[in-house]
């Protein structure tokens, strides 16, 4: 027996086995080392070192220790988006849509990942198709399913399957319009795709969203649609879930498909339906969708679930205020706690709808189309968002005060609101205001009930570590720059288990850095840590403009796409956290203590 078997023999003996985790539609990478004052709270390891190698506690802490890191060069264009990881070839998969390729690495050392090759997915060769990119990753025994989209993002796209161990080509499934996540059922029997159907840029071509279930052993297809949900479009409504297309607009249309989770049983799947701030569940089996669950709203009113909405102050200010946020999750995990119950992790980043046609020679032709407003070449033909300041609210729901303070457009007037919910009788004023996203990550029953939700605690330690860069953006340093928008964004989420304890790991798109819980209790989740390498003396748009710059010069920007490894199968017998960052088009590897 070799020496690696046996190391991963013994880990799996000592550790927990992983969870089933969804990453998000985006990662990103970094080979640098971290840069002078990484943000790490509470206190561990120094990035870069390696804790002995000690069999793993009962009970584990979960914070993580950055240890690795592998730059694609590309900033800002997705040089690193979605994670996948072989376990029998120690081949880390991650997604460059910056060169359209799947880069290969070799995380054999974790310390030093290293790039080995590239699959350009346009290379392969299927009939009637024009691959447009990859999309997401998953791995199964070997196999690489990949979601690609077709050239023409309005019509059906595809998923492919790769050997990992030869990278060679081994067929395609015909998948919906879009396909935007795709993930394996943990016995590998199937692998679904989440297919969003966007609308083109005139938004006159709505396709259907959808998720494909393909049997792997022969790869034969079937489609779970929205169909069915037609005729039930005002109960729906009602109900909670947003349907907020133009007039006309069938919910199969509407419902956007983003990301899927799968119970240990490979039964049901989990649907995240972004836009429509709901869940969808599926039976695998029957390839139907059974329920489309709204996920309701939160009270920003109420004490712990303040925000910061008022970019304009220049500071930290979180306050509660009679604003409802939107939960609208990206990535979501499933896993089963000591009851025997499944449950859903989601991390709230909330997404608006606005789209843009500029293929309209003038003002006429644009409002002949039906558009809303010209301006400079560009037809803006559906927006459901405004500014606060400019939503016409309701004297009889607010006070004066309120209205003074909402309203102020040197004050939280700026913050980004929907203007499809919250006028009640349609009178065209607003009795509630609506805000994107929840600032926070969130655990559900299968229901769709609410079990825990992490109110305001992430803008808190965001402020408690980095006051001076608050809310910054991305690709700016600018304190408060997002705080009228989604504030510190999550959007990726992973999760595992490590002797009796369960944590999740929530990444910050905007802010940066990683939220670490322990969900062991999911009605009792509560703070482990909050870690972020990325470097506020470097300047993200200085990056953009001087070539001689590393794009992972200024830490990790962007956390999107994220996985976990369990002891078992990780290459050094340490479970790892590994985060591909979007903007800074790195790819990171943490030790899991």
């Amino acid at each position: 027996m070799n020496s690696k078997l046996n190391k991963k023999l013994l880990a799996l003996a000592i550790s927990g086995a992983l969870l089933t985790a969804c990453g998000s539609d985006d990662n990103d990478d970094d080979d640098v080392p971290p840069k002078n004052n990484p943000v790490t709270t509470p206190e561990s390891p120094a990035p870069g070192t390696t804790p002995p190698a000690t069999p793993l506690p009962e009970q584990a802490s979960g914070e993580i220790t950055e240890i690795g890191r592998y730059s694609s060069g590309i900033y800002d264009d997705g040089g690193a988006e979605i994670v996948a990881f072989d376990t029998s070839s120690d081949k880390l998969f991650v997604v460059n849509s910056g060169d359209s390729t799947i880069d290969v690495l070799d995380l054999t050392d974790p310390t030093n990942p290293q790039k080995l090759t590239t699959i350009d997915v346009t290379a392969a060769s299927v009939s009637g198709f024009t691959a447009g990119g990859a999309n997401s990753i998953a791995i199964n025994n070997g196999k690489l399913a990949v979601a690609v989209e077709n050239d023409d993002k309005q019509a059906n796209g595809q998923v492919y399957f790769y050997n990992t161990d030869s990278l060679a080509f081994e067929g395609a499934a015909a998948a919906g319009a879009l396909p935007d996540m795709v993930a394996f059922t943990p016995n590998g029997e199937y692998v679904l795709s989440a297919n969003e159907g966007e609308p083109n840029d005139e938004y006159n071509n709505d396709p259907e969203g959808s998720v494909t279930i393909i049997k792997v052993s022969d790869m034969s297809v079937r489609t779970a649609d929205f169909s069915a949900f037609n005729q039930n479009i005002q109960s729906l409504k009602e109900a909670g879930v947003r349907i907020t297309g133009p007039a006309g607009t069938t919910v199969a249309q509407d419902v956007e498909p983003e990301y899927i989770t799968i119970d240990r049983d490979n039964n049901t799947a989990y649907v995240a339906l972004q836009e429509n701030n709901a869940l969808a569940v599926v039976n695998i089996a029957d390839a139907t969708v059974t329920d489309i669950l709204p996920l309701g709203y939160k009270d920003h009113s109420l004490a712990g679930n303040g925000l910061d909405a008022n970019k304009n102050d220049k500071a930290a200010n979180i306050e509660t205020l009679p604003i409802f946020g939107m939960y609208q999750p990206d990535a979501i995990a499933s896993f089963m706690a000591d009851d025997g119950k499944t449950y859903i992790v989601t991390a709230n980043e909330g997404d608006g709808r606005e789209y843009i046609s500029e293929d309209f020679a003038d003002e006429a032709a644009c409002t002949a189309a039906g558009g809303l407003d010209f301006d400079d070449g560009e037809c803006l033909m559906y927006i459901d968002e405004t500014d606060l300041e400019d939503l016409p609210l309701d004297a009889a729901a607010f006070t004066p005060a309120q209205i003074t303070k909402l309203t102020d457009g040197d004050g939280i007037g700026g913050l980004t609101v929907t203007n499809t919910n919250g006028d009640t009788d349609n009178d065209g004023k607003f009795e509630a205001i609506y805000a994107y996203g929840s600032r926070s990550f969130s655990i559900w029953d299968e229901n769709a009930k609410l079990v825990f939700d992490s109110g305001d605690q992430f803008e808190q330690k965001v402020k408690e570590v980095a006051p001076d860069n608050f809310n910054a953006s991305n690709d700016k340093n600018k304190i408060d720059n997002r705080s009228d928008n989604k504030g510190p964004e999550p959007e990726g989420v992973a999760l595992i288990k490590l002797g009796s304890k369960v944590f999740a790991y929530i990444g910050l798109e905007r802010q940066g850095g990683i939220m670490v819980y322990d969900i062991t209790d999911p009605a009792q989740a509560s703070f482990v840590q909050y870690t972020s390498n990325r470097d506020f003396t470097v300047d993200p748009e200085e990056i953009e403009d001087n070539d001689a710059l590393d794009s992972g010069a200024a830490g990790d920007l962007g956390p999107e796409g994220m996985l976990t490894i369990s002891a078992a199968d990780s290459p050094n017998g340490k479970p790892l956290l590994v985060v591909g960052n979007e903007v800074s088009g790195t790819t990171t590897i943490y030790e899991i203590q």
